[in-house]
């Protein structure tokens, strides 16, 4: 006797469909993990940026590519300096900076100034630091939108 004929107009054959073991891959939650983590580090990335608030000149120069961080010192509107994130005497720029240098005077020093800070406090610094010895001293600007 033949097996019964089911839908579709094919013979059934019950001992082939029982055993076969599931051949393919559901990559549905692997995205959906991807993209959640996209949301994370989209959200988190600007969180990761330095401390201190200051409103930065436009510049049309273009960005420099550096392996790590460098060491950053800001003055606010105010006036009052930060190394890093830490605020300081400006009397005790030189020394905080001889401190946490590890490459001594070939650190490269990054100075971010308020686009509403005195010229003359932005100078005064970058003065302190130039008198130390150090000579890899920048200042930092956000690049000038297109118009």
């Amino acid at each position: 006797m033949s097996p019964p004929i089911g839908p579709g107009g094919f013979r059934s054959n019950r001992r082939s469909r029982r055993a076969r073991p599931m051949s393919e891959i559901n990559v549905t939650p692997f995205v959906d993990v991807m993209l959640v983590l996209l949301i994370v580090f989209m959200v988190s990335a600007p969180l990761l940026t330095s401390g201190v608030p200051v409103d930065l000149p436009e510049a049309q120069a273009k960005p420099l590519a550096i392996e790590k961080e460098p060491i950053t010192i800001t003055i606010d509107p105010e006036g009052r300096v930060f190394l890093k994130e830490d605020e300081i005497n400006v009397d005790d720029v030189v020394a905080r900076l001889s401190e946490i240098a590890p490459n001594g005077f070939d650190e490269r020093i990054y100075v971010r100034g308020d686009r509403t800070a005195s010229y003359g406090a932005i100078m005064r610094i970058m003065g302190l630091i130039n008198g130390a010895g150090y000579r890899h001293i920048g200042l930092v600007s956000v690049e000038k939108p297109d118009s």
